[in-house]
């Protein structure tokens, strides 16, 4: 109560009312000379003082009451003492008035702390119980069902009845459909006018009633029989009446009615609290007893009625929605459903009536205007704009889907669909639609920052060797790739990764053993290990005599110790470890030594040791027995050669490297990527334009210069597509420039055959009628080819690393290999991978 505003002495007061109520309740009468009295007075004072009344006052009011009566001109006023009975409904008519008068209250308190200044557009929720039939069915029962039939009708106005009227308006075709009206129930329940309706006739039972109820609900019946006995929807029985309701016959038993019906909230017991010595209570009833001393108490029945027709008036000035609660049984268990119980709800609430419109009308219905903008992406002559009539320019966009010409009609201003089949169609096209272009985007933008990625890396590369190493000519420029053997087609290198573990770098290098014996490793960089797989022979088992993958060697990032190399354009490195060391070669060197230097610092937080020397020494492990098999070290000499090539010169514990040289050790990346987006082309245009000739302008009047044009577009091309497959050092290039003018045109003609003699002849006419292809034999039908055993996928699966497939409900796999531990490898689309054999079915 705090939070919507209420004082702490009005809460003090609320709970104190409440208070009042509930010991009202414990007040019972008993007869005393056919009159009521208190049974017992100790019960009379604490109601009194918590609603802040005098006690002998508040016995008098609730024992006898003042009635006015008048004669001729003259008025007098007249105590009226009550029997247990009415003495009883007194009671209980000031515990509900004061209980009702305290929630209105409250319910004005919270409206006025979530009202605002300036009104706006608000959304209200509406729970109804729904209707009601019972076995025994009374007051209570009739009030929420009367209710039910004015929202009922307000249903038919705003949904069957607005819905047919639009296609008349809009001149579409269309078969009206018969519904049930219930006007003319409610009319039989609340009219006014003659015949009165039920309500009015027990508002008059009920003002005639006398000191006793018994005989009234009886009264009641003989009434309903005489004034609306021949109504179609009414019909009478001998414990009380039926109404023919829109969900159906409902009978009530006339028991209770007038009683619950009265209101004896007189005018004494609102003055006793109006003089109540509490102002919050006094607040609760502001009526002006003189004035209303000659109208009888409103009824219940009236109040309902009231109440219903201001609902009514106000959910009229909204736009209501509805959801329809079905209750699938009684026992309020899941998965008991009883049918006889929910069809008659699907009756009652008039969703027949309801789905047979709809079924027969169309779902969906939208302004011209607004679907041209909602789906004019789906054809070039409506995007971005549709120039021309809005009809012709929907009638373009539904023949554009090929959309059958039952599923819609065009209105005068509206589009109508009938299907939602239709509506699905066109929102997966313009979904699509949208997929396409973010897809398109997406491609330039990761192709963008692919090519800055990999630009970025090759400077960084660059800067760890800067004045350090020669460098290859033919490497220095070239892109980056990170995985140059496949392994995501490799199944059989990945099984020594983890499955979470990225692959940064894979290629096959040359390692060097003690003796200096060359052997190919494939050598996996990964953010936490090094791995160099070798091969060896299956020598017992039932894979004898395979050649099988094998784990020689992992090394943690952060356990290697440094990396040597040389200040030559060689590609020997040597990666130092505690146990012992391993001399690799690799023509990728530097793009594995950037990777290897980020990883080192990412997992230890210091800078990777790099030793640079022209006479290196690595340790080797203890190999077997003899001279050569004894732990030690080894060196490398590297000395200055004449050639491009490494010449390699083995000793007992020196390997001797003579190789030439390369270009300096300044030497930087040159070669400027043309992949670039829109946002670097004017750096790069900058930049040619810097490098440019300055007789460039001279050349232009030259005749071949269109010629010069087109070559260098052409060679642009070419080095464009370079960069998607990296350029690999060539060994022994050559160190002179190509000269650009052609050589000299040679004389081929002394290979050319004589066509003198016998020979010539015969060659002539073989190249002039040649043989029919076969002999005239038919062509041979091709061979079937076995097929694949496939699979079809039951459930949607994404790959849980880069050696799995991922796949959707009902694609189609096929299978290459079963295994028995539940993984299978197949192909979809191109790719190969595993997938669980849990999630598939054989076809």
């Amino acid at each position: 109560m705090a939070v919507v505003g209420l004082s702490a002495e009005e809460q003090s007061t609320v709970l104190q009312i409440v208070a009042g109520i509930l010991h009202l309740g414990n007040l019972s009468f008993q007869e005393s000379g056919n009159y009521a009295v208190v049974e017992s007075e100790d019960f009379l004072a604490f109601p009194a003082y918590l609603l802040g009344v005098d006690q002998e006052r508040l016995k008098e009011k609730l024992t006898s009451r003042t009635m006015d009566s008048k004669w001729g001109g003259k008025s007098e006023s007249i105590a009226v003492t009550m029997n247990t009975e009415q003495a009883s409904f007194t009671r209980n008519a000031l515990a509900k008035a004061l209980y009702s008068r305290l929630f209105d209250f409250l319910v004005d308190a919270i409206n006025k702390a979530i009202e605002k200044e300036h009104e706006e557009f608000n959304i209200g929720v509406l729970d109804i119980y729904g209707f009601e039939i019972f076995q025994q069915n009374g007051f209570e029962q009739f009030c929420i069902n009367f209710v039910n039939e004015k929202l009922q009708q307000i249903f038919i106005e705003l949904t069957l009845k607005a819905e047919q009227e639009e296609y008349v308006q809009e001149g579409i075709r269309w078969t009206p459909i018969e519904y049930f009206n219930n006007k003319v129930v409610c009319d039989l329940i609340e009219s006014k006018a003659n015949p009165l309706g039920i309500m009015c006739i027990l508002d008059d039972v009920c003002a005639t009633m006398h000191a006793k109820g018994e005989g009234a609900d009886q009264t009641l019946l003989q009434k309903l029989q005489s004034q609306i006995g021949t109504h179609e929807h009414f019909n009478s029985w001998n414990k009380g009446f039926i109404v023919h309701h829109y969900a159906g016959k409902v009978s009530y038993d006339v028991n209770g009615f007038c009683e619950r019906n009265r209101d004896v909230l007189f005018n004494d017991l609102i003055e006793l609290m109006q003089s109540s010595e509490f102002p919050f209570i006094q607040d609760l009833f502001p009526e002006n007893p003189n004035a209303e001393k000659k109208g009888r108490p409103t009824t219940a029945s009236n109040k309902i009625k009231k109440q219903a027709n201001d609902l009514v008036g106000t959910l009229m000035k909204c736009t209501p929605h509805y959801i329809r609660c079905v209750k699938p049984n009684e026992t309020k268990r899941p998965r008991d459903w009883e049918e006889s119980r929910v069809k008659h709800q699907v009756e009652y609430l008039g969703l027949r009536e309801n789905i047979r419109v709809r079924r027969a009308g169309y779902a969906y219905r939208r302004l011209f205007r607004k679907f041209l903008h909602r789906y004019a992406i789906l054809t070039r002559e409506t995007w971005p704009e549709w120039r021309g009539d809005e009809k012709q320019g929907v009638l373009h966009l539904l023949r554009s889907v090929h959309m059958d010409s039952d599923q819609f009609q065009l209105g005068k201003s509206k589009v109508f669909i009938k299907a939602p089949e239709s509506l699905f169609l066109l929102e997966e096209m313009r979904e699509r639609k949208y997929n396409g272009y973010a897809r398109v985007i997406q491609k330039a933008w990761r192709k963008h920052t692919a090519v800055r990625k990999y630009i970025l890396m090759r400077e960084e590369a660059s800067d760890i060797l800067l004045h350090k190493k020669e460098r290859r000519r033919n490497s220095i420029n070239r892109n980056f790739m990170g995985d140059y053997i496949g392994t995501e087609h490799r199944p059989e290198l990945r099984q020594f990764v983890g499955r979470r573990e990225r692959i940064d770098f894979a290629d096959v290098v040359v390692k060097y053993d003690r003796r200096f014996r060359p052997v190919k490793r494939d050598l996996l960089l990964t953010p936490k290990f090094l791995y160099m797989i070798g091969r060896e022979k299956v020598k017992q088992g039932p894979e004898k005599g395979l050649i099988k993958e094998v784990l020689k060697r992992q090394i943690e990032v952060e356990k290697i110790q440094s990396v040597s190399l040389s200040t030559l354009q060689d590609d020997f490195f040597i990666i130092h470890e505690q146990q012992y060391d391993s001399l690799l070669e690799s023509s990728f060197k530097t793009e594995l030594l950037s990777l290897l230097y980020k990883r080192y610092e990412e997992r230890s937080q210091r800078k990777l040791p790099l030793k640079f020397n022209n006479l290196l020494e690595f340790k080797v492990k203890k190999g077997g027995w003899g001279p050569w098999g004894s732990a030690g070290s080894r060196q490398i000499q590297f000395q200055l050669g004449s050639t491009d090539q490494a010449f390699l010169k083995p000793s007992s514990k020196v390997l001797s490297v003579s190789i030439g040289a390369g270009l300096p050790k300044s030497s930087r990346p040159t070669r400027k990527d043309k992949r670039k987006s829109g946002h670097f082309g004017d750096r790069q245009s900058n930049s040619r334009d810097s490098g440019a000739p300055r007789n460039s302008a001279a050349r232009q009047g030259q005749p071949g210069h269109s010629r010069a044009q087109a070559a260098g577009r052409l060679s642009t091309l070419l080095r464009q597509a370079s960069v998607v497959q990296p350029t690999l050092p060539r060994q022994g290039a050559s160190l002179r420039p190509r000269d650009p003018r052609p050589g000299p045109q040679v004389n081929m003609d002394f290979m050319s055959v004589p066509d003198q003699g016998v020979a010539g002849l015969q060659r002539r006419r073989s190249t002039e009628s040649k043989p029919v292809p076969g002999g005239g034999r038919s062509k041979p039908v091709p061979k079937t080819r076995p097929r694949t055993p496939q699979c079809q996928a039951l459930y949607a699966y994404d790959a849980q690393d880069t050696d799995e497939l991922s796949f959707n409900a009902d694609d189609v796999i096929e299978i290459v290999t079963e295994d028995s531990s539940g993984w299978w490898f197949g192909r979809l689309r191109g790719k190969e991978g595993m997938f669980p054999g849990n999630y598939v079915k054989k076809i």
